[in-house]
């Protein structure tokens, strides 16, 4: 049996912080060939990702996992109580940057894939989407292993993204959908000037006020069947000037939106604009707008897939998951284009934290649940 717990302990000891792959896919790629697995690398914009499949190529059923390698740097070393890429093990806890965000992960799923076809060989395929640039920009991940999919006439039936998903409890939630996430920068330029005759100066600030009050304060709706409310938020406003006696000449500030399907990416960029122009028609100003949406929100009804991921969850935890869409965006922004997708993973509590960790017992029962999964779905 593969070892779930020696292989996330082996690839927490490849120092993969984005964009460097560390050994950590070589590692996966030499297990998984081992195992009968057709491996190829699709790099791209130096960017390493992985991709795997056992089985026949096109076949009807196939079964998909997603995951990342990468890491986000490991911050204050010093702060740190244990070596970040130590993998040490205490008190049945492991330690080490990525243990939880998401080495431990792929290494469940990549384990229970090796086993199940080694055990019973299914009637179908099973591929494996492993990427080194999640925790980034996400250009050349995720992507690029969909891009070289659709070239090469690959395809997932289903897929499950291996991220961590439960709050406080293994087996609390799954995760079947995702808001949409755009941050839109303004830049309002007036004309500079002495404080003490404001009649001669164009001041940019209160116009920004006015604009972000103006965002900030629009309900953009109250939530659907699946999803909370969207939200805005006021993530920074600057001028970067420290005289108290001039009025700056520009000012600039910035929006974060996370958006359920109630919208999209291009509705609330026309929205943005629109009250950019309307702000900038009434100070006098001028008002410059720059917009980047990460994601589009997306939704995968309650069904067939979210039931298999759900009961085999409840059959070895003996939790029913509750099926969420809170949380931040993860790569099944991307993957939703391609087949339907769910999220399932261990508790996130120490993700992006000094000292995370993550207890040895899950990811022996991640593992657990992922063969369950396999073994379900080619039932």
């Amino acid at each position: 049996m593969t070892d779930a717990v020696q292989l996330t302990a082996d690839l927490i000891r490849c120092p993969s912080v984005t964009p460097v792959e560390g050994g950590a896919l070589v590692l996966l790629e030499n297990l998984l060939s081992d195992a009968g697995f057709d491996c190829t690398r699709v790099d791209r914009g130096g960017i390493c990702n992985l991709f795997a499949r056992w089985g026949a190529k096109g076949h009807a059923r196939s079964f998909g996992f997603n995951g990342h390698t990468d890491v986000v740097p490991v911050g204050d070393e010093a702060a740190w109580t244990k070596p970040p890429f130590g993998a040490e093990v205490h008190d049945g806890v492991m330690f080490g940057r990525g243990t939880t965000d998401m080495k431990s992960g792929v290494a469940a799923f990549a384990a229970a894939a090796v086993d199940f076809v080694r055990d019973t060989p299914p009637d179908g395929a099973i591929i494996l989407t492993i990427t080194g640039d999640e925790e980034a920009d996400a250009l050349d991940g995720t992507t690029a292993l969909l891009d070289y999919m659709d070239q090469s006439d690959e395809q997932m039936s289903v897929c499950l993204v291996g991220e961590p998903t439960c709050p406080n409890h293994m087996g609390e939630m799954i995760k079947i959908g995702r808001r949409g996430s755009m941050t839109a920068w303004f830049t309002v330029t007036g004309v500079q000037g002495h404080s003490a005759y404001p009649h001669r100066a164009k001041n940019p600030l209160p116009a920004m006020a006015r604009l972000m009050d103006r965002l900030a304060s629009h309900e953009l709706d109250q939530g659907s069947d699946h999803f909370d409310a969207s939200t805005l938020a006021v993530v920074t406003i600057d001028t970067g000037n420290a005289a108290t006696n001039v009025i700056p000449a520009q000012c600039s500030g910035a929006v974060n939106i996370r958006f359920n399907e109630l919208h999209s990416g291009a509705a609330l960029s026309d929205w943005l604009l629109q009250e950019a122009d309307q702000v900038a028609q009434d100070y006098g100003v001028e008002v410059e707008t720059r917009i980047k949406i990460s994601g589009e929100s997306f939704l995968t009804p309650p069904g067939a897939l979210s039931d298999l991921v759900s009961n085999a969850v409840k059959a070895e935890t003996g939790i029913t998951p509750e099926l969420s869409t809170t949380g931040g965006t993860s790569d099944a922004r991307f993957v939703k284009n391609h087949c339907p997708v769910v999220e399932f993973g261990l508790v996130g509590r120490t993700m992006h934290q000094v000292d995370e960790c993550v207890e040895v017992a899950q990811i022996e029962q991640l593992k657990a649940i992922y063969t369950r999964i396999l073994k379900d779905y080619f039932a």
